[in-house]
């Protein structure tokens, strides 16, 4: 494949090398050679010192593949946006009415399947494949995360574009700011509160002490004429 080339494997950076590793492209064996995941790059190297590189930017997708059913062998699976030259592409077939795309519109997807022949040595694979892919951020991530970098806010001119924005006083402020018309509502308002306040000790069902007492005189006005009157009957009668 002519995007196999010769170079000399990294030395700087490298976070983990695993050699007698099966290189696998869209389905298509590459050899067994030695994976270098490395800060800058992926590297893969046959023995013969011809091999391939991936940049991280490229990579959208890496993950350690244990299904035997999707892939006879466990291995470290890596998604790549980006075409290689001499890859057998798939393409599904198209419904009545559909137009063909360009290959212009369709975003280039390369496989690739890393199998060593130490499947011990996957987490560890993954881990590194982690750790260089953070060094590498999206450049797309970085460009919405500096929207708000710049020239300080000024909230006071926010507010006046916005002119529909209310405007919050203290309790102080706020009734130096009332009508004669509002004034007089909130003391109404107020003699509410306080006939409210007041009023609680006559709630229904609530005996306090002033209703007790209040009670208790009651019955004192309203039984004693009749008591008196019966003591009077009883007199004329005997």
């Amino acid at each position: 494949m002519s995007f196999l080339k010769r170079f000399p494997p990294p030395a700087d950076g490298v976070r983990h090398r695993q050699p007698d590793t099966e290189a696998v492209l869209s389905g298509r064996s590459l050899g067994a050679g030695t994976l270098y995941i490395a800060e800058s790059r992926l590297s893969w190297l046959e023995n013969s010192g011809v091999g391939f590189s991936l940049d991280y930017p490229t990579i959208s997708l890496h993950a350690v593949s244990r299904d035997l059913n999707a892939y006879p062998w466990e291995h470290l699976y890596v998604m790549v946006n980006a075409r290689f030259e001499g890859e057998e592409t798939k393409e599904a077939p198209m419904a009545e009415g559909e137009e063909e795309d360009s290959d212009d519109d369709v975003e280039p997807i390369a496989e690739f399947r890393f199998v060593p022949s130490d499947k011990s040595a996957l987490e560890a694979m993954f881990s590194a494949m982690c750790e260089c892919q953070a060094l590498h951020p999206d450049p797309e991530d970085e460009d919405s995360d500096n929207d708000y970098e710049g020239d300080e806010y000024d909230v006071e001119a926010r507010e006046l574009e916005q002119g529909d924005i209310p405007t919050f006083y203290t309790y102080e402020e706020g009734l130096s700011h009332l009508t004669a018309e509002g004034q007089a509502t909130l003391e109404r308002l107020e003699g509410m509160l306080a006939q409210s306040v007041s009023s609680q000790y006559n709630m229904a069902g609530v005996r306090t002490e002033d209703s007790i007492r209040e009670f208790e005189d009651g019955m004192e006005v309203d039984i004693a004429p009749t008591v008196a009157g019966q003591f009077e009957d009883a007199e004329v009668d005997h």
